[in-house]
């Protein structure tokens, strides 16, 4: 890839994005939540877009519920959209669509309720469980626990899963939180396999080849940063489960709303007309943008995680990507912090230093961890890293040695 488009400050802090709209630096007791993994590192990149993702709808369109009634398996998918997700996947290399059907939903939260309804029978003698290997994603627990379908059930860690029956694994790839890419644990006979790859994108891991399971989750929030627009699509290789999909959303919701499935079109168009320009004078390749933005975040949160000599962070292979055709390693969406000494509540300490985090806890494993958004405004993320310097006149007291694993 070209050059980076992001430099590192003398004292260590990521620069405030150009054109960001949010200039001032917040103030030092600001309560920062990186929770949640709310996309607006992104905003300096699309604020310089400028009217190229800009489309109009008049007060006389997109009236109807149906969108494509002679697509066989969703007819409200809007072809503009289908064509822009072929564009997209074909241009960075990292899903097949030929031989696939799409389905598209609010969000992949809505997937994957539609993927679960189509996948199991109202025949079935007993709810089917649903596992993800632990850490697993927080909000899979509460999207089965919060419907209480008779059809499906949460059970918990896969690495601990050992019933005769049919399953469902959710693999996360790469994981969230940790960032790892995975396959299944569970694999054998009977089971179902439902693959989440909303971070399977550039700017967070190395491409390494084109996918093609059975089902895949992405979605636009985790692609592009639009996640205010709530659109996600699968991949569907068995058109009669895309079909049973496309009849819980017709059901629940009676389809996709329009305007969003035509804003992300033009933008996943214009992202795939542009991604082969690396290190261009334009700085106009989203995923180089956004890869050499988070590449950068790491390198300083490294380095401050390494000076204060209590925490470590995963560390990542080297591999070749076949998009870029660098050897890099990941840069994911969030850090997962372990405080290194048998902390109970890592989540509590970094409350008491104004950030807000999501403990190990709530992923299925040790409270010691913390999942931390690395996709924050700059100005959040300088100030976790100031923050996180602050933490380390603890190492006074307790006295850690420094490691990464």
């Amino acid at each position: 890839m070209g050059g980076s488009t992001d430099q590192v400050h003398a004292n260590g802090r990521s620069p405030a994005a150009p054109n960001s709209g949010d200039t001032k630096n917040l103030p030092l007791d600001t309560l920062i939540n990186l929770d949640h993994g709310d996309p607006r590192m992104y905003e300096s990149f699309w604020r310089k877009m400028g009217d190229e993702c800009t489309f109009v709808i008049k007060g006389y369109e997109s009236l109807s519920y149906f969108s494509n009634p002679k697509n066989p398996a969703c007819w409200f998918l809007e072809p503009k959209l289908e064509d822009s997700i072929k564009a997209l996947h074909g241009a960075v290399g990292n899903a097949v669509t030929d031989g696939y059907s799409i389905v598209v939903g609010t969000g992949s939260s809505q997937l994957l309720h539609a993927v679960l309804y189509a996948v199991t029978s109202p025949d079935q003698p007993n709810q089917t469980s649903v596992v993800a290997a632990a850490p697993y994603y927080s909000s899979y627990v509460e999207i089965l626990n919060l419907v209480r379908s008779g059809l499906y059930k949460w059970d918990g860690d896969a690495h601990e899963f050992d019933k005769d029956e049919p399953y469902i694994e959710l693999v996360t790839s790469p994981n969230n939180p940790s960032g790892v890419i995975r396959g299944p644990v569970v694999s054998r006979d009977g089971g179902i396999l439902v693959h989440d790859l909303a971070y399977y994108w550039p700017q967070y891991t190395p491409i390494t080849s084109s996918l093609e399971f059975d089902i895949m989750l992405f979605t636009a929030s985790k692609c592009t940063g639009h996640a205010g627009s709530r659109i996600g699509w699968a991949l569907v290789k068995d058109i009669e489960v895309a079909k049973k999909m496309t009849k819980f959303m017709e059901v629940s919701t009676i389809g996709v709303s329009k305007e969003s499935q035509l804003r992300v079109a033009k933008i996943l168009q214009v992202v795939a007309d542009r991604c082969k320009r690396f290190g261009s004078p334009e700085g106009d390749n989203f995923f180089e943008f956004s890869k050499n933005l988070l590449t950068k975040r790491w390198e300083i949160l490294r380095e401050t995680v390494k000076k204060t000599q209590m925490f470590t962070l995963p560390k990542y292979p080297l591999q070749h990507c076949n998009y870029t055709g660098d050897v890099t390693q990941a840069h994911p969406a969030f850090a997962w912090i372990k405080y290194k000494d048998g902390m109970d509540d890592c989540e509590m300490l970094f409350k008491e230093h104004k950030i807000l985090t999501r403990g190990g806890k709530k992923f299925g494993t040790d409270p010691g961890f913390v999942r931390v958004s690395m996709v924050s405004r700059e100005e959040e993320f300088n100030l976790l890293i100031d923050r996180l310097s602050m933490i380390q006149g603890l190492n006074n007291v307790d006295g850690y040695a420094a490691e990464i694993e």
